[in-house]
């Protein structure tokens, strides 16, 4: 299987001084996702969890909603000259009885680790109905104090990070700030999806009750993952998309963004927020 991280010559210059030397950067390779033996998305992503991955992405497109949905998780052969595994392909069998999707091409996924899926043909196929509707009613409430504690308790659970300075995170926390999960990727579409996955892998959805921390900025992407996997605040240390709104005010998820020492601006779904 692939490495997290890799070594690369990398000439380094220091107050006009040059020298070689090897540097650690975080790996990128394509992985597909197949559903029933067919294509449905090539994604850019750190090897690693990739059937979580694979589970959580077909979490957030409205294909499972639990466990037992899923039959069996398995790497493909790859398509390497010499005939080798390049475990760059992930096949999900799903349970007898579960609905199959129609998968056409302008169904078909492309994610890039920079600006997440590209490639649906409207807007309308990305808004995918949640399993878990109660989701926007969850009666959770947190204390500004414990929600502005969390971006230094990720960036401190980030290891792969302080070794290759390229990779986002997202964490999972409990309404007490109790750091639940974390994964580390090149995209934080990738890294959501691994917790989603991991968590339906261990029959914990929908993940109730619980924050969402992500690196970087809200995309509607991320708000759309948090609400299908039941999940009722979304966080980010960066600002979220109008369209990110759109869908937290609809869904009734709370969404905060600029999560930043003691300040933060919430978006949607203030009431769950106590100071």
């Amino acid at each position: 299987m692939g490495r997290v991280t890799e070594r690369r010559r990398v000439v380094r210059i220091r107050n006009g001084v040059a020298g070689v030397r090897p540097d650690t950067l975080v790996a990128e390779e394509p992985l597909e996702i197949r559903l029933n033996g067919k294509p449905l998305a090539i994604t850019m992503r750190t090897p690693g969890d990739d059937f979580a991955l694979a589970v959580g992405f077909l979490v957030s497109e409205g294909v499972l909603a639990g466990a037992s949905d899923v039959r069996a998780v398995t790497y493909c052969e790859g398509a390497a000259e010499d005939g080798t595994n390049t475990y760059n392909v992930v096949n999900v069998q799903l349970a007898a009885g579960v609905p199959v999707p129609d998968i056409t091409l302008e169904r078909n996924v492309y994610t890039t680790s920079s600006c997440g899926l590209c490639g649906k043909a409207s807007l309308d196929a990305v808004r995918t109905a949640t399993r878990f509707p109660a989701a926007g009613a969850d009666p959770v409430r947190v204390c500004a104090d414990v929600l502005c504690a969390l971006p230094d308790r990720l960036r401190a659970a980030q290891k792969v990070f302080d070794r290759t300075g390229g990779l986002h995170a997202a964490g999972l926390f409990s309404a007490g700030g109790e750091l639940l999960d974390l994964r580390e990727d090149v995209g934080r579409h990738n890294a959501v999806d691994k917790i989603v996955g991991r968590a339906l892998q261990a029959g914990g959805l929908p993940l109730a009750g619980s924050i969402l921390l992500v690196s970087g900025r809200a995309s509607f992407e991320l708000a759309q993952k948090a609400v299908m996997a039941g999940i009722p605040i979304l966080a980010a240390v960066s600002a979220p998309s109008s369209l990110a709104v759109d869908l937290a005010l609809e869904s009734g998820l709370t969404l905060v963004g600029f999560l930043r020492g003691p300040d933060m601006n919430i978006y949607a779904g203030e009431e769950r927020i106590t100071l």
